[in-house]
């Protein structure tokens, strides 16, 4: 459901502070879905924000099928899309040597041009070396390869530090940085690196329907404090609600 500013005109708020407390314009279910039928949005432009998605989410597949059968054309060539995938899953599974050695065939610049995302993925390999118990080939991975790093950066040696304790404390659990070893560090790594590689390709790193439905959340939290209106409460199933008098 979208919403434009002629769907609010008959639903402004009243001046007065005290009155608006006690009292909101209420909107029927008649009078919002007819106010929501003059909202004229082009197939067109659903069709884009689909593909949009599917693209960015890396839903090769379901785009090229989607690009048959809508005639949406994807913004990006579907088998780089493969390839950033194929990068994602080696950084999610911890293969973060293979997942560089794939970036650099994709694009050896974006290594190059992202000095951040570089030690992130280095960091995550020295994690990687900690979780299998290389202590030894993790120290000397530490000391040549990431303290250089943290020489010239200080948060670059803040987060070395954090990590190489993860070696220091006996005992996983009682290290306050045990969350290094979490898959989630994995998901985040990995994420850092999606967004690089479609910041490389000129496209955006988040797809366009989240943001669409923050802005409708937003829409509808403050259009809450001025008028009862059907709403929609569970975005996962776009029920429009009758509104609470």
């Amino acid at each position: 459901m979208f919403f434009s500013r002629n769907a609010f005109r008959d639903l402004d708020p009243i001046d007065s502070p005290a009155s608006m407390a006690s009292s909101k314009k209420v909107a029927t279910r008649d009078e919002w879905e007819r106010k929501l039928r003059d909202v004229k949005i082009r197939k067109e432009d659903m069709n884009r924000l689909v593909m949009n998605f599917l693209v960015t989410e890396g839903f090769v597949d379901a785009a090229d099928k989607f690009r048959i059968e809508s005639g949406t054309q994807p913004e990006i060539d579907l088998a780089i899309i493969a390839d950033r995938m194929e990068v994602k899953r080696a950084v999610q599974s911890g293969n973060v040597q293979e997942a560089i050695e794939k970036i650099n065939d994709l694009n050896p610049t974006i290594l190059d041009m992202n000095p951040q995302l570089y030690f992130h993925l280095q960091q995550q390999k020295l994690i990687e070396l900690i979780r299998e118990g290389k202590t030894n080939e993790a120290l000397e991975f530490a000391q040549e390869e990431l303290a250089p790093r943290g020489e010239e950066n200080q948060t670059f040696l803040e987060e070395i530090e954090k990590t190489v304790a993860l070696l220091i404390f006996k005992g996983v659990k009682n290290c306050p940085y045990r969350e290094l070893l979490d898959v989630s560090q994995r998901l985040k790594t990995a994420s850092e690196v999606n967004a690089a590689i479609l910041a490389s390709q000129s496209h955006g790193k988040d797809s366009k329907l989240p943001s669409l439905l923050k802005m409708l959340k937003w829409t509808q939290n403050h259009l809450d404090e001025r008028a009862a209106y059907p709403a929609i409460n569970d975005f996962t199933t776009a029920v429009v609600e009758d509104p609470s008098i």
